[in-house]
């Protein structure tokens, strides 16, 4: 190697370590893609965890015409402290079929006889759950939350009056924003206003003044 080509390649500015993490133009144009095949596992939900480790007693029956939950317990000796705790949770999820599970299960313990009772003391706790679900980006999650508050007030009438302060500017937001929900979403507040204490009706028009009463 002559002298002249030593010297330009020592002239030769290094490659910096920011050039190196930067990449190339074209590789912000492709920006690289999930490898389906890759031995990587999404990280599981509070409720699949759960759910997975046998903390809720049920299965998914697969019928004929439809689905259905298989309890291995009878549901009236279930637990409610957690297990109706962790189906307001799994109201979040997104994936079969943890969202068939979660709604059908809460749905089938507010059901069982002296589910009033059991229910009252959790409220605070469930309302959370299902706040959550209201705010959630998925409309699925928003319409197993809008279940939960209707199976709840038929449960347990008036005592859900005061969680309902928490939840109205939810529904209100989605009442106004999305019109394929305001059918819905009214049937529920007719529900609530029905099942409710005197009261509730003023708690509904604080944050729909738009709302009609059944009773007019």
């Amino acid at each position: 190697m002559s002298t002249r080509m030593k010297k330009e390649v020592k002239s030769s500015p290094p490659v910096s370590s920011r050039s190196k993490r930067s990449g190339m133009p074209s590789d912000k144009l492709n920006p690289k893609t999930v490898n389906p095949f890759s031995n990587q596992t999404s990280k599981h939900s509070v409720f699949e965890a759960v759910y997975t480790k046998g903390g809720v007693p049920c299965r998914l029956s697969h019928g004929s015409v439809k689905h259905k939950l298989q309890w291995d317990t009878p549901k009236e000796d279930v637990s409610f402290d957690p297990v109706l705790i962790t189906l307001a949770e799994g109201l979040r999820e997104t994936r079969h079929p943890f969202t068939f599970v979660a709604v059908e299960g809460f749905k089938d313990l507010l059901s069982t006889p002296n589910a009033t009772q059991k229910t009252i003391p959790l409220l605070p706790r469930l309302t959370t759950s299902i706040k959550l679900a209201l705010i959630a980006k998925d409309d699925g999650c928003f319409d197993r939350g809008l279940t939960a508050i209707s199976c709840l007030s038929d449960c347990i009438g008036p005592e859900f009056d005061s969680a309902l302060k928490i939840l109205m500017t939810c529904l209100a937001r989605k009442l106004s924003a999305d019109r394929k929900k305001r059918a819905n979403i009214t049937a529920v507040l007719q529900q609530l206003e029905t099942n409710g204490g005197s009261g509730v009706l003023t708690i509904i028009k604080s944050k729909v003044p738009t709302y009609c009463s059944v009773h007019i």
